[in-house]
């Protein structure tokens, strides 16, 4: 390095950051439009994004259907970050802190709004008694992991993913700092593997889905292009364990939903019932 960054005595926003995702960043919270969210027909109105993020709870929702939860059937509206949708009126009432994915619960009285992607996993597994031991020591353990993640994936999307693939200057410094807790946290995944077979344990549970996405996708080299640089095969078990879950149905479906890039026909920009993913198959026959 051959320049030294002198932090000024007062912190000012007076430059774009530089990178994709600089024109949405601002240091201040709040609507900047006025736009009402749309609602469907069904009791869960999901507002989201297949980041990481979204497709844990898309997943949630396609296990707890393919499970027999009725009650499971949603809405999955688009929220495009890069146009800013997250800042309109109605999404912020949802979710002030303008990330999705959001949720709102309306099989009540009155509509419940549930944001964070964590807390929307926690609401649906207690309200369909689905993916979460009831008590005992083995809820606990999956809410441990739960919350590990919670706390883990900043580092690994925000930190590494952002200094080794967006960030407009490469720093050597950040991409080593966070490069180094990455694979602190795939040997903690792979320790604990070794002897689970999935990460609460003998049972598939709302910590597997919110763990996936974030970290099956960079074991299988999708995330960042960065499976060489970290040397991903050495993790084995994590790498046993995202092949295992990635294989079930629900899974390959809830990935598939708000995804606006890759393959088009891994892509259902907008989810309002389980036939939109037979009308996707048929465009790709078509189309081929």
């Amino acid at each position: 390095m051959t320049d030294t960054y002198v932090p000024p005595e007062v912190w000012t926003w007076d430059k774009q950051n530089g990178g994709p995702f600089a024109s949405i960043n601002r240091p201040i919270s709040g609507a900047t439009h006025d736009k009402a969210l749309p609602v469907g027909k069904h009791p869960l109105q999901l507002y989201s994004l297949a980041t990481p993020n979204g497709v844990k709870v898309t997943i949630m929702l396609e296990e707890l259907l393919a499970a027999g939860h009725a009650g499971a059937e949603y809405d999955a509206w688009l929220i495009k970050i890069s146009d800013g949708d997250q800042f309109g009126s109605g999404f912020v009432a949802v979710n002030p802190n303008s990330k999705i994915p959001a949720l709102v619960d309306r099989s009540g009285a009155e509509p419940v709004r549930v944001f964070e992607s964590g807390s929307i996993l926690l609401h649906l597994a207690e309200k369909f008694g689905a993916f979460l031991p009831a008590s005992g020591p083995a809820r606990t353990e999956t809410l441990s992991w739960l919350f590990w993640q919670m706390g883990a994936g900043p580092l690994l999307g925000g930190g590494f993913g952002h200094f080794y693939a967006y960030a407009p200057v490469k720093i050597e410094y950040a991409i080593d700092r966070y490069a180094l807790e990455v694979k602190r946290q795939l040997d903690v995944l792979d320790k604990r593997l070794a002897d689970n077979a999935f990460i609460a344990g003998d049972d598939y549970t709302i910590a597997d889905m919110a763990i996936w996405p974030w970290y099956g996708s960079l074991v299988k080299g999708e995330a960042y292009n960065a499976g060489t640089f970290l040397q991903v095969e050495d993790y084995r078990n994590v790498r046993r364990w995202a092949d295992t879950v990635g294989e079930r149905p629900a899974v390959r479906r809830g990935r598939m939903v708000n995804r606006i890039q890759g393959d088009p026909s891994e892509q259902l920009h907008e989810r309002h019932d389980a036939a939109d993913f037979d009308t996707r198959a048929q465009d790709k026959l078509q189309a081929s």
